[in-house]
């Protein structure tokens, strides 16, 4: 992510993940939790998650260890047995059973610190250089809190099977990153992105295989999702190659630790400059792309770059972003490619500094594939209404029906529930309900025949195909793409009670009230009578 994002996700949904693992992380968060003291969210954070991170590799370590340890050809002692495995050497002072032997010592902080730095320095774990906090020996940082953390995370991993492990080591990760997203208000949504949402967009494009592109990836949450989608549908991990960029150099070192816990080999780039100004992979063409940008960013450098050869449909505004992002993605965009990006209401409608013409170029270059009205209050950090827009460079490749010259609309913002008095979050129903519909106008029907899927029919108030032509296509809604000017009015479900017999009671009703009234006039005018006699 670069900037300021909207906002993370307090809590996973219970949809997307076992109910056990989601009791367990939130226990333990709520005991880690306890023990910060006056300690504030945005610094320990820095410090349970880099114990978490430690926890992980040394059990991943000792695991693989033992499995060498039995082959009478292998060397446990080799550091590329374990690079081969895509598992991290861990030197033997950096390992869990040494720092937990030694959690109650005066020295613990530095022993972290040291630990940190012995992981850093092996040759064979180069992707985590300076991606690991040392800050554990910091004077303000208490070593019974430190020791306590150490003795609470210890519990972690305790399943006989490693792969087992690992995925509770992810999702324990996870779930504090929301918690400490959600607890530090809107700094907290620089670094991720609501995962109902996440899930959404991964639902929608079914990264299956080839290369995931998120150029703005805060923590890496696309990729978790998008890896976890593959798993769930029995996929190979290993069939997808995932690239990312981060601006925030804090963020995109929880990003590698984050991947690392996952399991998730990746290439993120960081610099000071940002994906825009400074493109860490300027000849990648990604096979799906997700992201979500920055919303209406003024200051991202647009007065330098106004000759970018990414302006295929426009020079973006300098004084927003928006345009800039979905070019910059478009560009990056294989020939049979797709995309989910998360941007601001505004950018389907909006005509100032050209962006009208920009996104007409967009549509009728015909790479806008759908676009989807999200419900509001899905982010802590902004209440700026968000959409979904989904493109397409070749609207009927990979086995799809050919729907150029057409452009789905879902209109969701009545979806979703209330967590709390201020948060909402879509249900696994809400995500379901729109990637199907998404799914069912992109299938042949050939393939809606063979999966025994109902035809796409536009549901009013819901969904609409609207042609890009025509009498009240796109264009003749002046480019606007807002899913409300399209999809219409829901149909009122009809009760069987007939109009006569509704008038009827609807009459009496309004006739009772009406004498009600009458009697409540009266009564207030004797009252205010004998006040007047009084005085």
């Amino acid at each position: 992510m670069e900037f300021f994002k909207p906002m993370a996700d307090p809590a996973p949904s219970q949809a997307s993940a076992p109910k056990g693992d989601l009791d367990f992380a939130a226990e333990l968060f709520k005991a880690a939790d306890r023990m910060r003291g006056n300690v504030e969210p945005s610094e320990y954070k820095h410090i349970v998650l880099g114990l978490i991170f430690l926890k992980y590799v040394s059990d991943a370590f000792e695991a693989h260890r033992t499995k060498l340890a039995a082959d009478d050809l292998a060397d446990p002692e080799d550091s590329d047995e374990y690079l081969a495995a895509n598992v991290f050497w861990v030197p033997e002072k950096a390992r869990w059973s040494y720092l937990q032997a030694s959690a109650r010592s005066e020295k613990i902080g530095i022993f972290l610190d040291e630990a940190m730095d012995e992981i850093e320095k092996v040759p064979s774990n180069a992707k985590l250089k300076g991606a690991l906090p040392k800050i554990y020996a910091r004077g303000q940082y208490s070593k019974q809190m430190l020791g306590d953390l150490i003795d609470q995370f210890s519990n972690i991993g305790m399943h006989s099977e490693f792969d087992k492990a690992r995925d509770l080591f992810g999702r324990v990760y996870e779930y504090c990153l929301s918690m400490f997203a959600s607890n530090e208000g809107k700094r907290g949504g620089e670094f991720l992105t609501p995962r109902t949402v996440v899930r959404t967009l991964v639902e929608m494009l079914e990264p299956y295989n080839g290369r995931v592109y998120d150029p703005c990836c805060g923590t890496g949450g696309m990729f978790v999702q998008s890896e976890r989608f593959i798993e769930e549908h029995g996929g190979k991990i290993n069939d997808l190659a995932v690239y990312g960029q981060e601006i925030n150099h804090t963020t995109f070192r929880l990003a590698k630790m984050n991947l690392a816990v996952q399991g998730i080999d990746a290439e993120i780039g960081w610099n000071t400059e940002g994906t825009l100004k400074s493109d860490a992979f300027p000849d990648l063409k990604a096979d799906y792309i997700l992201a979500n940008p920055p919303f209406n960013i003024s200051d991202w450098g647009g007065e330098q770059m106004k000759g970018d050869l990414r302006w295929k449909f426009g020079v973006p505004p300098v004084g927003n972003a928006n345009f800039a992002w979905l070019q910059h993605i478009i560009h990056h965009l294989a020939p049979r490619g797709t995309a989910g990006v998360v941007l601001a209401n505004g950018s389907m409608s909006s005509s100032q500094s050209g962006e009208g013409e920009i996104r007409k170029a967009m549509i009728d270059a015909d790479v806008v594939d759908c676009m989807v009205a999200l419900p509001g209050q899905l982010f802590y950090s902004t209440q700026i209404p968000a959409c979904l827009w989904i493109l397409a460079r070749n609207k009927g490749a990979n086995g799809h029906r050919d729907r150029k010259g057409e452009i789905l609309f879902i209109d969701a913002r009545k979806m979703g529930f209330m967590l709390d008095r201020v948060r909402r979050e879509l249900s696994s129903d809400d995500i379901a309900k729109i990637a199907n519909v998404y799914h069912r106008w992109r299938a042949k029907p050939a393939t809606l025949k063979k999966e025994k899927l109902d035809a796409y029919a536009d549901e009013p108030g819901f969904c609409k195909a609207a042609k890009i032509e025509g009498e009240h296509g796109v264009r003749s809604h002046g480019y606007v793409l807002t899913p409300g000017r399209y999809v219409g009015a829901a149909d009122v479900e009809d009760d069987g009670v007939p109009f006569e017999e509704k008038f009827a009671e609807l009459r009496a009703k309004l006739e009772g009230q009406f004498r009600e009234g009458a009697k409540l006039s009266s009564l207030i005018s004797s009252k205010l009578a004998k006040v007047s006699e009084n005085d």
